[in-house]
């Protein structure tokens, strides 16, 4: 489990970097199609529903591959 954890860590390092360093960015990331945005005035609303399913869809995705490389 701790070397999942390890490998887990390094990867967010260098994405981390990667997104840094250069000039790839994520201005779509949170303003997708079916994410609700309501501002009126001085307050707001925002719910990136489209967004947490590809999140969930991604994570889902890569617990699995780790599952079924250790098993």
């Amino acid at each position: 489990m701790g070397k999942i954890i390890i490998i887990i860590g390094v990867i967010i390092v260098i994405i981390g970097l990667v997104i840094h360093f250069t000039n790839f960015n994520l201005n779509w990331f949170g303003r997708l199609p079916g994410d609700v945005r309501i501002e009126k005035g001085n307050s707001g609303f925002y719910f990136p529903i489209t967004t947490m399913i590809i999140v969930s869809g991604v994570i889902s995705g890569v617990l699995w591959i780790i599952r079924k490389i250790n098993f």
